[in-house]
């Protein structure tokens, strides 16, 4: 009924000692099968992160770049519909499409051959829909507050 514990995969974008944004692969793992309110029957809750946040949809049009930016405050991308990629200064990129979460935290980067932060856009023919959740104050989320 309960099921196995989920590990939710998601990309983290984050900056080096040298000031580099890169992305890694990581999992969230730490779920505790709770009633959220009871009577209701348990389901798997992750951690909480409590502070000041800002919720925002925005849409990018089909065709969309943004050039070389960080993000402006460690923040979740929650895509709705479409699809949409994002390149760190290492080169990496990475396109995600609905449910597939990324973390991004590429903060306090330094320019390295011309770049700085990252550059996203839209893929495909349709707009991408994507959920931002910012964190105002603080650092945000670490990969240890989910493992």
């Amino acid at each position: 009924m309960s099921g196995d514990k989920p590990a939710l995969a998601y990309w983290r974008l984050w900056t080096d000692a040298d000031g580099v944004s890169r992305q890694s692969l990581c999992r969230m793992t730490a779920f505790e099968l709770q009633s959220i309110q009871p009577p209701a029957e348990p389901q798997w809750q992750g951690r909480k992160s409590r502070g000041e946040m800002t919720m925002m949809v925005t849409v990018l049009p089909v065709g969309w770049t943004g050039d070389w930016h960080e993000n402006p405050r460690p923040q979740w991308i929650v895509p709705v519909s479409g699809r949409w990629w994002v390149e760190s200064m290492d080169g990496a990129r990475r396109e995600f499409g609905p449910g597939e979460l990324s973390l991004g935290a590429d903060q306090n980067c330094r320019e390295h051959q011309g770049r700085r932060g990252h550059r996203s856009g839209a893929v495909g023919d349709v707009p991408a829909v994507l959920m931002l959740v910012q964190y105002e104050n603080g650092p945000g989320p670490s990969p240890e507050d989910f493992e």
